[in-house]
């Protein structure tokens, strides 16, 4: 089997999709994307895929490694990203050839479903005790929100006060046992991240999520040793090198990989098996499409360390399209009391509408992130 071509379709409402073709007729879906960053990710698989064209497909590992040490400069977002639909797509193709679901390939399943959340509030959180109080009826256990709008690298505790103000109002709102996901999206800086971990130890919160930037492992394992709520992290994250000094150093309970930016399927494998050596939990991050979301579920079925994943479905930048208008059969992603139940189709398990995707690349999209100030004109963290 020889690949013989490809095809991308940047749709809306923030994808790039990837199809790469074969000589038997089999082809493979990828979402390689990076969010605000689409058309320069569509440049890098151009680029990448240049040397594919006649290559056997299945030869994932081959292919994988050539399109990351082949070249000088590697790891980052954005060649990341287009190595990880890339890598969806591959797993894609061999799976169908096969006529088996990839996690099969991978050593079977060790679970038939799992747990996911649903995003609330939007980028400035609002209206979170409504919204949480809707997704409890609608059969989910657990939500994310995000915690604050921007905050200076010291700021009022009028803002920590309202960012406890929220996140109890889910509490009251949802009970004892409904799990609350808290995301600070690195917002929050060093001198502050420590005092609102600690005003959020009381709610018994799921995980916190960047509670600092990345860039600042070193700080990351200070506000856990401070407070007694899992840390999670990892969607900045794009190689195992990356997350290599988290885990040796202990500062994450919860990693959060993103299979469109890190490496896709193959990559990300080895980081929840790195994760769970070091007892760390894996939730993958996804607030993409439906190609992401499927990859995610692959892993999670062959990772015993995962424990919940994201998803996009009504989430707030999902205006105009959402997550189950690509599929041709929807219901792929069976949501039943706060789980989703694994793929059974062969590949990533799920079957693209290649006519509504052409329509949709028709408007396209350029979706930027937003560009926040502080009151005094200085740039902030978004």
């Amino acid at each position: 089997m020889k690949i013989t071509g490809y095809k991308t379709w940047i749709v809306p409402p923030r994808w790039l999709f990837l199809k790469i073709e074969t000589d038997r007729g089999i082809v493979g879906w990828g979402e390689p994307v990076l969010e605000g960053r689409a058309h320069t990710v569509e440049t890098a698989v151009n680029e990448m895929m240049d040397n594919l064209i006649g290559r056997d497909p299945r030869r994932i590992e081959d292919i994988w490694q050539e399109l990351y040490r082949g070249a000088f400069y590697r790891g980052g977002p954005i060649l990341m990203s287009a190595l990880s639909g890339i890598d969806q797509a591959l797993w894609d193709i061999k799976g169908k050839f096969f006529n088996t679901p990839v996690y099969d390939l991978l050593g079977g399943a060790c679970r038939n479903k799992i747990r996911i959340y649903q995003w609330i509030g939007g980028d400035r959180p609002s209206d979170v005790q409504q919204a949480a109080k809707e997704a409890m009826q609608s059969g989910n256990t657990a939500v994310k929100m995000n915690g604050t709008d921007e905050l200076q690298i010291v700021d009022s505790h009028k803002k920590i006060d309202e960012l406890v103000q929220r996140v109890a109002a889910v509490r009251d709102e949802c009970g004892p046992y409904f799990d609350i996901g808290v995301d600070f999206h690195g917002r929050i800086h060093k001198p502050m991240a420590r005092i609102v971990a600690r005003e959020l130890e009381p709610f018994n919160l799921m995980f916190i999520e960047e509670p600092v930037l990345s860039e600042h492992p070193e700080e990351m394992l200070e506000v856990r040793r401070h407070c007694n709520i899992p840390i999670a992290a990892g969607e900045r994250l794009y190689s195992r090198y990356d997350f290599k000094k988290f885990f040796e150093s202990g500062a994450v309970d919860i990693i959060q990989p993103d299979l469109s930016h890190a490496g896709g399927i193959t990559e990300c494998r080895k980081i929840a098996t790195m994760a769970e050596s070091y007892d760390v939990a894996i939730a993958p991050h996804c607030p993409l499409g439906p190609i992401a979301l499927a990859a995610c579920l692959q892993l999670d079925a062959v990772s015993y360390n995962a424990f919940i994943q994201e998803q996009s479905l009504g989430i707030h930048y999902n205006q105009g399209n959402d997550l189950l208008d690509y599929l041709v059969d929807p219901s792929v992603f069976d949501y039943q009391d706060g789980f989703v139940n694994m793929p059974k189709g062969p590949g990533l398990g799920i079957e693209i509408n290649e006519k509504i995707v052409t329509e949709m690349a028709r408007e396209g999209h350029r979706w930027r992130n937003p560009v926040w100030h502080h009151a005094d004109g200085s740039i902030a963290e978004w």
